[in-house]
Parts: structure tokens; sequence; C-alpha cells
């Protein structure tokens, strides 16, 4: 196509967390009610959104070099897609995305994509625009009803950061911590639930933030509204992350022994074992405070299953420290868990501290904390072997016959036989691997 033409089908690429999904599938959604259409599977788009993540070092220079890829496939092929720069890196580098890269004809930030349709009617009649404005919950009321989902889905409920985490970028590219409203989350929770979905999983930079009041004015915390989601009749299974231990409540634990529907699974990154980096992480808590919360969490609901973050290599983290934090996940015993190298971002007080750890000191441990990791996490998965319980089926597996499901625990579990996609079966776990476990299934306890 032409810059001057308005586009017919599109493509989103998303990067990044389970929020810039969310958003992703909403820019989508947003899309195809303008009338424009998925690009066929192998077939170039007319318009393309990169909706960008800037946790991942090197996120802008990633950006550019997806847009040079764009820009030499449509001269390849005769042709000059509509660029779309979407997400954080958007919201932090907007103005040099503009000026650096003269094919993208608009920047959005995550706030702001809801105004997509004035923006690509602005760049077919020739004219570059950038919107990073973070107006308070503008684009949910703006996006259009959830039509058609798989079994699982994800909701946002939270947005932004208010704990401005020394290494961290969201408070700058997200904003400050806001909450959607109570009435709007469960009006999308049934639209979600008409459209498909069997699973939701609750997203937030800090999910457990979130506040709000019911249709009578209660205030509610995150608990509330978890049980009120819990209330959807054809709902069958509730997720959530990320929480952050700052925001753990006495309802928060309490629910995990009392909702039925919400999943035995928790994602409470705590990023370092030491006392001393946390606390130059500006994180406001210590190793020993978040271990007594997952005791707390683990007397709620004794099988459940826990996932952290971890950082290595942070500014000044010495090697006494570092084996803090393995000793803190010998403690643990995680079922899942994410690690990373530090990586500085520019902007963030941690950019300009004393004591950058060389990187090969950094791939050394984090290779020794990986091997701590997987081996608790194919411990879990082992001990699971013997068990029954639920599995929601998420998509075919890849060999014939065979399809692919979660497991309460959000293990992967494959199996053979009769089944759908949305159907949820009853199995028993008969072999563990690292990342997946065998079933086989006893009965289909719903369609």
């Amino acid at each position: 196509m032409h810059k001057s033409d308005t586009p017919r089908t599109y493509r989103v690429k998303s990067f990044g967390c389970q929020m810039n999904v969310y958003d992703g599938e909403r820019m989508a959604e947003l899309l195809a009610e303008q009338g424009i259409t998925p690009a066929p599977e192998g077939e170039d788009a007319d318009l393309v959104v990169l909706n960008t993540c800037h946790i991942r070092e090197k996120a802008a220079e990633k950006v550019y070099s997806d847009i040079g890829r764009l820009v030499k496939a449509g001269e390849e092929a005769g042709r000059k897609p509509m660029i779309a720069v979407a997400g954080c890196v958007a919201q932090a580098e907007g103005e040099e995305i503009m000026a650096r890269a003269p094919a993208v004809s608009m920047v959005v930030g995550p706030q702001a994509y809801h105004r997509l349709p004035e923006m690509i009617a602005q760049a077919a009649s020739g004219k570059r625009a950038t919107d990073t404005d973070m107006p308070e919950d503008a684009k949910f009321a703006a996006l259009p009803k959830r039509r058609k989902v798989g079994p699982t889905a994800f909701l946002t409920i939270q947005e932004g950061c208010d704990k401005f985490c020394t290494y961290c970028v969201v408070p700058y590219t997200r904003g400050a911590e806001i909450s959607r409203p109570f009435s709007d989350l469960l009006r999308e929770a049934a639209s979600l639930v008409e459209a498909g979905a069997r699973e939701i999983t609750l997203l937030g930079q800090n999910v457990n933030a979130w506040t709000g009041e019911d249709v009578t004015g209660r205030e509610l915390g995150f608990d509330g509204l978890v049980r009120a989601m819990a209330a959807l009749p054809d709902l069958q299974r509730i997720r959530y992350t990320t929480s952050h231990p700052n925001d753990v409540t006495e309802g928060m634990i309490a629910m995990h022994g009392e909702v039925d529907k919400l999943m035995p699974y928790l994602h409470l990154p705590v990023q370092s074992g030491s006392d001393r980096v946390l606390k130059a992480m500006n994180r406001s808590h210590t190793a020993e405070s978040y271990l007594k919360l997952l005791e707390r969490f683990r007397e709620a609901r004794p099988d459940i299953a826990l996932s952290g973050d971890f950082i290595v290599g942070f500014p000044g983290e010495t090697e006494a420290e570092f084996e803090e934090t393995l000793a803190l996940v010998d403690a643990v015993g995680y079922a899942q868990a994410f690690s990373f190298k530090y990586s500085a971002r520019p902007g963030t007080p941690a950019a300009t501290m004393d004591g950058h750890v060389p990187m090969a000191v950094m791939d050394e441990r984090l290779q020794r904390l990986q091997a701590h990791l997987n081996r608790d996490q194919l411990a879990f998965n082992q001990a699971s072997v013997g068990k029954t319980c639920d599995v929601l089926v998420e998509r075919k597996g890849k060999k014939p016959g065979q399809w692919l499901g979660k497991s309460p625990w959000l293990q992967s579990v494959f199996f053979e036989g009769e089944a759908a996609i949305g159907d949820m079966v009853r199995a028993s776990l008969e072999e563990a691997g690292p990342n997946s476990l065998r079933g086989e299934v006893l009965e289909k306890v719903s369609a």
C-alpha cells in the first residue's frame, strides 16, 4: 500500500508481558471494528503495529531493527506498509522514534491506543501522529466489547506503578497506579465468558493493589473483586498476576483457601534474597518478611504452587549476596520462576549506581540460579504424579489426537483422547518432565 491509502489488513506484534498481550488483543479488536482485517498467514499487512516492551535490554534498538526489516521487506515487494509503534518503548521514546525512523507513521503509548482509528486516518492523509498522553482510564471506555476469545483470556484490572523500584521503567511508561471501576470489570468479565472464556487471568502491574467500590458503594480490595468474579456462573477458573508483596492483605491470603474458582497458584516476585540488595532496589520488604508471607499463603492453601521473579547482578551485588538468593530459592521450592540478568534502563536510579557487575559474572550467576530453579520446577512436577485434577483444554498438541491444557497449578498437561478446545477434563497425572506432564483422561467434566 501507499502511505496515503487507508489500510485494509493489519498485524499486531506484541512483545513482553501479559499486559502487552492484552493490549495487543484489544488493539486488534479495535482495528477489526474499523473494518480492517487480519492479514492472512504468510501475507504482508498494510498496517503493522509493533506493541513494544521496555523491560528487556536494548529494547529501543530492537524496535529500530524491526522497523528496518519491515521497510526492507516492503521495498522488495514494491509496497510501503503503514507502521505504528505502540507500547512502553513508544511511551518512553516517542519523539526520538519519530525523528530517527521516518518510515513510522504513528507512535502511540499504552494509555492512548484507543485513539488508533483517528491516528490511522491522520496517517492515511499523509500526516504522522504521536500520542503518549496518560488520561486516567479513558481507553477502556472507548474499546469495543469482547466478541470472541479462546478458553483462557486476560483482563487488565489495574495499571501503573507507584513503587519506583530503582531498576524499573514501568512508573515512567505506564504511569501512576489506577484501578479500573468494579462495574466495568464485571461487565467485561461477563462479556469474556459470553465470548468463550472459561478461565480469566486478572492482570496488573501490581494487580493486588486494585481497590474500588461495588454497586452499593461499599469499598472493596482485590480479594473482594476476586470473590465477585467467582460469582459469575459460567466462569470456571480465576488466576491473577503480577502481585507485589507490599500489597498483600489478610483478605488476599484468605481467598486462596475460600474461593474454589481461584486456582492454587501465586506469582509473587522477590527479586533478591539479600536484604541490602532489596533495599537498594527500593523493594520495601525483606527476605524474611517475604518468606513469612509465603508461609501464610501455604497455610491458607497447602497445595499452592509458588512462582517468583529474580534479578541477578544488580549493581553492587556480591557473591555472598547472590548466595543469599540461592538460599531463599532453596527455602521456597518454586514451582515456576522467571530470572534475568540486571539490565540498566536509562533514567532509572540504578543505572547511575556504582558497582556494576561484569557481564561474565552475571552470566555465571544466572546459570547457577536457573539450575536451582529448574531443579525445583522438575521436583514440583514429579510430586504431582499420581494426582487427579481438572485440565482445561487450550489447544491441540504436536501429535495427532493429542491435546494440551493447564492443570490448576498452571502446569502444561498433554493427553490423548476425545476432547475439544474449551473442554474441562478430569485427568490422572502419569508422568512428569521439566516443563510438562503426561495425563490420562478419566472423564469429561464440562464442554
